[in-house]
């Protein structure tokens, strides 16, 4: 049989470019370390990986939210607990007004201290974040929830001392199809920031106070403080349990993720012994081809006559 130099030449180009291209590809394998370098090397397990590499995606942000999520948390905590603690001041205050010893000016005296508590409730009930929303107004971030002064031009108006928030929370999604509260609202203390206003007021006069016709308004004050202290205590709890559960959820992600992981070296690591076998094959085919071509195209009729 005879074969003619146009196609010996396409025969050896061909055998060349696919002795080369194997031999890149093994080059490519052992320098990557990764054995599935295109969907073409291994169908089934480039799925895998791409749906492994999904999950870690996911994973990893929901570990991002998670992170974020408990810092804010903790800082509500923080904050709540302050409040709280200014609450247990103005309690030891009204409990002292209670007593009917007290003469009008040492009721007068009380109301200074009142409004100073009263402040600071006020401060902290309107914390903002480093972006300047508003930590509990629900989701109208953009507005304190307890406002010292009317707006009537606002959309909807605010009225000072009454809570100018809503009760919605902000959810934010800490693993598949699991969501949680990122926020509390404050709208207890509404009620309890405008009757320490009035119960200052009144106590300063004029005409001062005395302590038994102060008796019913401090009262009345004191039952509305522990109730609102017992509702801010339950979202000091409701926050610590919280972060419980994100501290569980964060566990368990960062196990499914070392497991992704394991199951993406297993499906897509490198074997280098059978990489070594392949690379010495191809490049023993690339000289012998090389050798061959090189040998064959020398050869001429005029040498065998």
């Amino acid at each position: 049989m005879r074969i003619a130099s146009t196609q010996f030449h396409a025969i050896m180009n061909s055998s060349l470019q696919t002795a080369n291209t194997g031999l890149a590809h093994v080059i490519e394998q052992m320098s990557s370390g990764q054995r599935v370098q295109r969907p073409s090397d291994d169908t089934i397990a480039s799925m895998r990986l791409s749906r492994l590499s999904r999950e870690e995606a996911a994973m990893s942000q929901y570990q991002d939210n998670i992170g974020a999520l408990r810092s804010r948390l903790r800082n509500n905590e923080t904050l709540l607990t302050s409040l709280n603690q200014d609450m247990l001041q103005v309690r030891d205050l009204l409990v002292w007004a209670a007593d009917g010893a007290n003469t009008p000016a040492d009721m007068a005296a009380m109301a200074s201290s009142l409004e100073s508590l009263r402040d600071s409730l006020l401060h902290t009930a309107n914390s903002r974040d480093s972006e300047g929303h508003f930590l509990f107004s629900g989701t109208f971030t953009d507005r304190p929830p307890i406002p010292a002064v009317s707006d009537a031009l606002a959309t909807p108006p605010i009225t000072a001392f009454v809570y100018a928030g809503n009760m919605a929370t902000q959810e934010v999604a800490v693993g598949p199809g699991v969501t949680v509260p990122a926020n509390v609202t404050l709208e207890e203390m509404a009620a309890l920031v405008k009757q320490l206003d009035t119960l200052a007021t009144n106590l300063k006069g004029p005409p001062l106070m005395s302590a038994a016709a102060a008796q019913p308004q401090v009262a009345a004050t004191l039952n509305l403080l522990d109730t609102t202290m017992n509702s801010v205590t339950s979202k000091i709890g409701s926050l610590g349990g919280l972060q419980t559960v994100l501290q569980t959820l964060e566990d368990n992600q960062a196990a499914v993720s070392l497991s992704n992981k394991q199951a993406s070296l297993t499906l897509g690591q490198l074997d280098y012994g059978e990489a070594a076998v392949r690379l010495n094959s191809y490049t023993i085919a690339v000289q012998a081809t090389q050798k061959a071509y090189g040998r064959v195209s020398n050869l001429s009729l005029f040498d065998v006559l």
